[in-house]
């Protein structure tokens, strides 16, 4: 959507000014994905208890982190177009539920199968709520708060890592997993509610079919962003998803401790957002390349210095801070990849990013389950590496093509 369409649509459809409505509205979009990003990844820090109580190894149950990203990959495109006449905030509303809903039939399930419906709900949640919510900042405050708004919206993904999951991790650790995904339930219903009060009809105002996005795969930068995404998000959730089997089996720190740990590293996370989104317009080139070799270097040290606690911390602190630039790396990518269809590039980013997601974590535990959490650090380093290799091959090519050198603000 150009930022004319985005004003003349904001005009007939929103306040008039950046009023105390229009920002609630932004809370509850932020607090949407905030929801979905916990709910999303709470299995990383109850993946051992969930998986004792249905006697299923950690690798199995990984699944919970492949399930989503898959899901979430299809739903993406084709959830988009299929409910591309709907009005905004409906389908807001109706995802919200969809996600309440698949935390409690996951609190409630008797078996292991029943969990992983309960992921598959959550894929689809993802698929559509994500590529809707990224782009409404500028229909919800006028176009000048737009940035402002968005930065709002995208900070739900590292509070979901320093908030939401130590949260999630250390009620399950207390009063057991069940409760925690109750808790993200009854959140979940909180959010609905807030969207229903706070944000206003969003009749569409442009519709993302699946030709555009076909358009969009035949652009070199399109395709080098979808390279990128995939290498550094492969290296990152094949890794982390089983950084508490890491943490209990090399390490050997207690249930109590591993929150704290993971705590730090969201922490982490929130300060390598901010830095990542203040540097990736002018250096998007030099962002990923940094967040990929600080992922190696951390991945890489710890079977070695992880053995130690202080070890532990530094390396995951040191992680926290390269993963929180990725996000907004890569979508950063893809948005100036193609800059006339935000909404496509939305999908595209959502799409691309979660089934990542699950290829990482579905490899991460084929890999744990036949060998050790230290292989599988080393091998997700490995994958870092080839990232950097992938950049570098890229710059070395451009220093030596037609323009001589990388200009500040591109991607290609």
């Amino acid at each position: 959507m150009s930022s004319t369409t985005a004003a003349s649509a904001y005009d007939q459809y929103a306040p008039s000014r950046a009023s105390l409505m229009g920002w609630l509205a932004v809370v509850s979009v932020m607090m949407g994905i905030f929801a979905i990003v916990t709910t999303e990844i709470l299995p990383i820090g109850l993946l051992t208890s969930i998986g004792s109580d249905f006697t299923v190894s950690d690798g199995m149950a990984g699944l919970m982190m492949t399930m989503p990203g898959f899901l979430a990959a299809a739903a993406a495109p084709l959830v988009t177009a299929a409910t591309a006449r709907f009005d905004r905030r409906l389908m807001l509303c109706v995802f919200m539920l969809l996600l309440a809903l698949a935390n409690f039939l996951a609190a409630a399930a008797p078996d292991y199968w029943l969990v992983l419906i309960s992921r598959i709900m959550v894929g689809i949640t993802i698929g559509g709520f994500w590529p809707i919510g990224a782009g409404l900042a500028g229909r919800l405050v006028p176009p000048a708060f737009a940035g402002r708004a968005t930065a709002v919206i995208f900070s739900a993904v590292p509070l979901g890592s320093v908030l939401g999951v130590p949260v999630g991790t250390l009620i399950g650790h207390f009063a057991g997993w069940r409760t925690a995904l109750n808790v993200m339930g009854i959140l979940a219903v909180g959010v609905l509610v807030m969207l229903f009060v706070f944000v206003p009809p969003l009749p569409p105002i442009q519709s993302t079919r699946l030709g555009v996005l076909g358009s969009m795969l035949r652009s070199a930068g399109t395709r080098f962003a979808l390279l990128l995404t995939f290498l550094i998000v492969m290296a990152h959730f094949a890794t982390y998803t089983y950084i508490t089997p890491f943490l209990e089996q090399v390490t050997h720190v207690s249930g109590g401790l591993i929150t704290t740990f993971l705590l730090l590293y969201g922490a982490a996370g929130i300060l390598g957002n901010f830095l990542g989104g203040a540097w990736v317009t002018r250096y998007p080139r030099s962002v990923f390349g940094l967040a990929a070799g600080l992922i190696a270097g951390a991945t890489l040290l710890l079977p070695v210095l992880g053995r130690w606690n202080a070890g532990a911390v530094v390396l995951l602190i040191v992680w926290g801070i390269a993963y929180g630039a990725v996000p907004v790396a890569s979508q950063t990518w893809f948005s100036k990849a193609a800059p006339h269809t935000p909404e496509a590039a939305s999908v595209l980013f959502t799409a691309s990013f979660q089934a990542t997601i699950s290829a990482g974590a579905l490899a991460g535990g084929i890999v744990l389950d036949r060998t050790s959490p230290s292989t599988v650090m080393l091998l997700g380093g490995c994958t870092a590496v080839l990232m950097l290799l992938v950049i570098g091959a890229r710059f070395i090519e451009r220093l030596t093509g037609p323009h001589g050198k990388e200009r500040s603000g591109t991607c290609e």
